[in-house]
C-alpha cells in the first residue's frame, strides 16, 4: 500500500523511478527502459567490483533485472527505487559470495590484451580514477579498493558506483547511519593511506 508521502511524490512526478516502476507495472514497457537505461550501468559497476568477473557480473546484472521486471506487479514504493534496486543487488553479491569459486583478477587481460581497469578507469564516478594517467596509478587503485575490509568498501561502492547517499546506504545494508557513515569514512581514509603509500614508492 503506498504511503501519503511516496503517493505524492510519484504523483507530483512522473520520471521519478518510483513513479516509473508503478508506470511499469501497468504496462509502460518504455518506463522501464528508462530505468535500465538510468541505473543499469551503476548496478553492473557495483557488482562486477564486488565479484571481480566481467562474465560473472554480466549475469548478475541480467537476473537482477529480469528480478526487477518480475517484480513490478508487486513493487510497494515503500523506499526509494535506487534503495531497492541496490539492495536486490547487494543480496545477489552476498548469495554468489558464498558460493563462488576463484573470480578473475580486475587486471587480468581479455582475449584483446587488454586489461578491465582500462574500461573502469574510462567512466568510473570514483573520483581518483578520473584522475589517474597510467596503468600502474590505475591498478594501484583498483587494488587499494580490493584491500578495504568487506563492509568498508561495499559502503563505498554504493556510493561511488550507486550514488547513493549515507541514509540509502545504511538502508540497504541494513545498519544505522552512524556505522554506514563510519564505514564511509575508514574506507575513504585507508584508501588515501594506500594510495599515499604508492606514491611515495613510485617517487
Amino acid at each position: 500500500m503506498l504511503t501519503p508521502q511516496t503517493a505524492t511524490h510519484a504523483n507530483e512526478d512522473p520520471s521519478s523511478d518510483e513513479a516509473l516502476m508503478l508506470a511499469f507495472a501497468k504496462g509502460n514497457a518504455a518506463a522501464f527502459e528508462a530505468l535500465y537505461d538510468r541505473h543499469e550501468r551503476g548496478v553492473w559497476r557495483f557488482v562486477f567490483r564486488s565479484v571481480k568477473n566481467q562474465e560473472v557480473a554480466d549475469d548478475v546484472s541480467q537476473e537482477l533485472w529480469f528480478a526487477v521486471a518480475r517484480s513490478a506487479a508487486s513493487y510497494v514504493p515503500t523506499a526509494k527505487f535506487k534503495t531497492w534496486l541496490f539492495t536486490m543487488a547487494r543480496n545477489r553479491v552476498i548469495d554468489l559470495s558464498r558460493t563462488a569459486k576463484h573470480h578473475a583478477s580486475i587486471d587480468e587481460e581479455n582475449e584483446e590484451g587488454q586489461s578491465m581497469f582500462s574500461d573502469l578507469a574510462a567512466d568510473s564516478r570514483l573520483g581518483p580514477l578520473r584522475q589517474v594517467s597510467s596503468r600502474e596509478q590505475a591498478s594501484a587503485l583498483l587494488q587499494a579498493i580490493e584491500e578495504l575490509p568487506a563492509d568498508q568498501r561495499e559502503t563505498f561502492l554504493l556510493q561511488a558506483e550507486g550514488d547513493m547517499s549515507v541514509e540509502e546506504i545504511a538502508a540497504a545494508t541494513g545498519v544505522s547511519f552512524e556505522t554506514a557513515k563510519s564505514r564511509l569514512r575508514y574506507a575513504r581514509n585507508k584508501l588515501k593511506s594506500l594510495l599515499a603509500d604508492f606514491a611515495e614508492v613510485t617517487a
